[in-house]
């Protein structure tokens, strides 16, 4: 018997007489034994780590590794907020591959190094087995974006009135702006990302065109600028576009189809529901979001008539309205405001610019015919009853209308049977103070400007008192918003071809933003 105390030694064991099976143990075991660790420590072998039961994924993508490198934490914050998370992420094309030892601490320095892990926690010595998601081009678009909403409100907490960010051309600046720095920082992250897919059937004049000449020139004027080739938004690959164009002019709708004083208007909708079941049947994009990232674009009345026949694209649609009135479905957080023109020769030339503020000998000023209930009460109380707030339904035979304009301190811009009115721009071109009488009526770009800077609105309860309020308007007060006025014409002039941000970039980034509200996700197969 071993004494206890003594420690237990397999060598000893084996060499003991009485042991048989030790000795056989010794000569057929143990060089087993010493076969099998070679053999597992030569590398020769591959090997799945895994953690658990669980074999080890790594998830990326080069796109989501580039922007969470670049902004780590507000990608993740955006990504949570507008749902890419985990469920969204889920429907992706998985595949297995077998990737060499210094590929795979590539990979995991790229994903685990932006999570905050350290290198060394997994510590991979020999080739692994990596299951990698590869993101659809959609998701790859939706994750850039997430990004751009995250520099979009980093952006938005500087509170100064200049932008801080450089620009050749031009730096926003001033009360005009609701944020300068959230305006610039969204209109460059807009010319570097945004791109718009122009579908190509139907045929001029209904589609692909518009009137250039006429109180609705907006509408000819962005569609023919949409589609010139140079234009730096448009994509001829539909894949990587951000929001799909339906170009098709109501106006023109309503002047071939219409049958004039007939107040029926089912065959401008047929037309239109036709029009999309094509679009929604010849390509994947209308029905994979419901029409959610298209957007129509129309400064004709009967802008949310026509749309009011395809339910999605009135409920879920962006749609560029002229006819911008909340009381008509006009909804702000998907749906643009049009700025409404009236270009009588096709352009600006002539248009823009005034008498300066010590030779306006006009307080208030408006010309224009009996057209809704608010042009009424403004024609019964005021027509040609004061010569401070000069008031006509026509004006005296040789006096001309812009010069009136442009000698007027405030111009007063009412809505007719619809709330939009070219009198807005065309006061601003003459550089006097626009003066708002609507109900339920959105301003053009008003995510961006602040038009309480440099215009005035009044109630329409508050036409008897328009002369009490504008007389209450200091001087100093008046100057400034002039030099306000003088600033803001860069966003609503029209420039053939465009320049940056003139009203058609303006346009445009109504719709950047508006797609920022969404998030696209492919339907599940």
């Amino acid at each position: 018997m071993r004494p206890l105390n003594k420690p237990y030694s397999l060598f000893s064991a084996l060499w003991s007489s009485s042991s048989y099976y030790s000795v056989l143990i010794f000569v057929f075991v143990v060089p087993f034994f010493v076969i099998s660790v070679l053999v597992c420590t030569s590398g020769s072998s591959s090997w799945t780590w895994t953690f658990g039961s669980n074999i080890l994924e790594i998830d990326y993508s080069s796109s989501l590794a580039v922007s969470t490198r670049s902004r780590p934490s507000q990608v993740l914050e955006a990504a949570e907020a507008h749902h890419i998370n985990s469920s969204s992420l889920s429907k992706t094309n998985e595949t297995t591959t077998h990737l060499l030892p210094h590929q795979i601490g590539e990979k995991q320095e790229m994903v685990w190094n932006d999570q905050g892990l350290g290198a060394d926690e997994v510590n991979v010595t020999s080739a692994s087995t990596v299951t990698i998601k590869r993101y659809s081009r959609l998701e790859k678009l939706e994750a850039n974006l997430a990004g751009v909403r995250a520099s979009i409100r980093e952006a938005a907490r500087v509170r100064n009135l200049t932008s801080t960010h450089e620009d050749p051309d031009y730096v926003p600046k001033g009360p005009i702006y609701r944020n300068a720095n959230a305006f610039h920082r969204s209109y460059l992250e807009m010319e570097r990302l945004f791109k718009i897919y122009v579908y190509e059937e139907g045929d001029p004049p209904i589609f692909h065109n518009g009137p250039c000449k006429s109180i609705y020139s907006t509408e000819g004027r962005f569609i023919h600028e949409m589609e010139m080739d140079n234009n730096i938004y448009r994509t001829r690959d539909p894949d990587e576009a951000l929001v799909y164009f339906l170009p098709f002019s109501v106006v023109m709708l309503v002047q071939y189809l219409y049958a004039a004083d007939s107040h029926n208007t089912d065959s401008i909708g047929r037309a239109v529901i036709d029009y999309v079941n094509v679009i929604a049947d010849k390509h994947p994009f209308w029905n994979r979001s419901l029409g959610a990232d298209h957007f129509m674009l129309s400064c004709h009345d009967w802008g949310p008539r026509t749309s009011s026949y395809v339910p999605h694209l009135y409920h879920k649609s962006i749609r560029v309205l002229c006819n911008a009135n909340t009381s008509e479905g006009f909804n702000p957080s998907k749906d643009a405001s049009f700025p409404e023109i009236h270009l009588r020769t096709g352009e600006i030339k002539g248009l823009v610019g005034g008498l300066s503020p010590s030779r306006r000998s006009i307080l208030a000023f408006f010309a224009g015919r009996l057209h809704g209930h608010i042009r009424y009460l403004l024609l019964n109380e005021w027509k040609e009853k004061d010569q401070d707030v000069q008031v006509y339904d026509q004006l005296p035979h040789g006096v001309c209308y812009e010069s009136m304009l442009k000698k007027s301190r405030f111009c007063l811009c009412p809505s007719g049977y619809e709330v939009a009115s070219p009198r807005v721009v065309e006061a601003i071109y003459a550089e006097c103070i626009p003066v708002l009488i609507s109900d339920s009526y959105v301003p053009p770009f008003s995510d961006v400007l602040d038009w309480k800077s440099f215009s005035v609105q009044i109630q329409v309860k508050d036409i008897p008192n328009i002369k009490t309020i504008l007389m209450g308007i200091s001087q100093s007060q008046y100057l400034r918003m002039h030099r306000r006025v003088k600033q803001v014409q860069r966003h609503f002039v029209v420039n053939g071809p465009s320049k940056r941000f003139d009203v058609f970039n303006m346009i445009v980034h109504s719709i950047w933003l508006r797609r920022l509200n969404i998030h696209i996700e492919n339907q599940v197969e």
